[in-house]
């Protein structure tokens, strides 16, 4: 049978009380992946919460904070970092929150909470080729895990990324995990970019089926990965994506491939591309081309092409994910190639996905541009029980 959502907000309550991950030093279990992440986002139940209908203001540095009113929210840090001497570090850090009832039950009991955690960790090493990744999951009660907006903060455990001198950004984020770590600060860079239509963004055409979501594309950052018995002096450019939402996905979507793109010419992409059962490309797709002054131009699917070069096998589950991908914008003038620094960067936790560092090259008006990114794929190989 099919995961639904109320499966996966099953599975969140029953972790949360088993797994008080801040009160243990130890390794948490690590869920084995049987989830799927386009079924938790169809949204089946829906009453009582907000719903992403229309466009809205949005307010900074409010809206980093959460949005409890919405079934679904997530924090996604990626970036790619580099030593003075050249050495490359890809690493990730997502928050993802997840409503289990409307309205706070009546209790009285220091453990009641009506919000679940889960949050993923993952540092590439890309002249070592290994890919190391983490999962924690944790019940917004007792300082478990939460999400407030001022001061900016998110947390599971002691992972966490808050604001880093009172007013985010600059944000700093921190993760420790077996002989794996972070500690960067994270400045602003550009200003948000609002994606979809003026921060609406849908997934489908049923309406509600959509989220309010945001990018901070080219954030400096700097600070130390560690990493067995080194520690590295760090720096580069990170990507901040913020989404919320109650219902996201029509009942014939799969999954997604996900871009995010920083060209050396000061440009970024975002793109996502949704994948139907039959091999497709749903017409919501959708991306968005920055351009070196923070100018914003949307693409719908017509305005790009994205074909996939090669595949990749993966030794532990079987997945077949692309791993070579030729994208093509013309009113940009764009014609790119994008491949994995490290071929194996897939989570396989409770959610079994793709998501790791990208170098990009290729041409823009016939002149060289090369980059470098993350890309995320969803939807391939995974299990249903």
């Amino acid at each position: 049978m099919a995961r639904t959502p109320a499966f996966f907000l099953a599975v969140l309550v029953v972790l949360a009380v088993l797994v008080p991950l801040s009160s243990c030093r130890d390794r948490p279990p690590q869920p084995q992946a049987s989830l799927s992440v386009a079924e938790t986002l169809r949204g089946t139940e829906q009453a009582g919460y907000a719903k992403a209908l229309a466009p809205r203001d949005f307010h900074f540095p409010a809206d980093h904070g959460p949005h409890s009113d919405f079934r679904t929210e997530w924090w996604y840090y990626t970036g790619n970092l580099a030593t003075r001497e050249g050495r490359r570090f890809g690493f990730q850090l997502t928050f993802f929150r997840s409503a289990l009832a409307p309205e706070m039950p009546a209790r009285t009991s220091a453990w009641a909470t009506r919000q679940a955690y889960l949050s993923h960790f993952a540092v590439t090493d890309v002249a070592g080729q290994r890919f190391r990744s983490f999962e924690r999951w944790g019940r917004g009660a007792l300082d478990l895990a939460g999400a407030q907006g001022e001061p900016f903060r998110v947390w599971v455990g002691d992972w966490r990324a808050e604001a880093a001198d009172g007013t985010a950004p600059p944000m700093r984020l921190r993760a420790a995990q077996d002989d794996a770590s972070i500690d960067l600060v994270l400045e602003e860079g550009k200003p948000p970019v609002l994606e979809g239509d003026r921060g609406l963004s849908r997934k489908g055409a049923e309406p509600g089926n959509a989220s309010y979501y945001y990018s901070l594309t080219r954030m400096p950052t700097s600070g130390t990965i560690h990493l067995g018995t080194q520690t590295f002096a760090v720096a580069g450019a990170a990507w901040m994506d913020r989404e919320w939402s109650t219902s996201s996905l029509d009942k014939d979507q799969i999954g997604w491939d996900w871009f995010a793109i920083q060209l050396a010419d000061q440009r970024e992409i975002m793109l996502y591309q949704l994948r139907r059962r039959d091999g497709t490309a749903d017409p919501a797709s959708s991306g968005t081309v920055v351009g070196p002054a923070g100018e914003v131009r949307r693409l719908d699917p017509a305005d790009f092409s994205l074909t996939v070069l090669a595949h990749w096998r993966s030794p532990r589950s079987g997945a077949v994910y692309p791993c070579r991908w030729r994208l093509r914008i013309p009113g940009d003038g764009l014609d790119l190639q994008m491949a994995p620094l490290v071929a194996d960067q897939e989570l396989d936790v409770s959610f079994r996905y793709w998501e790791g560092a990208v170098a990009v090259s290729g041409a823009r008006l016939g002149m060289p541009v090369d980059g470098q990114g993350y890309a995320e794929m969803t939807g391939y190989g995974e299990r249903r029980r």
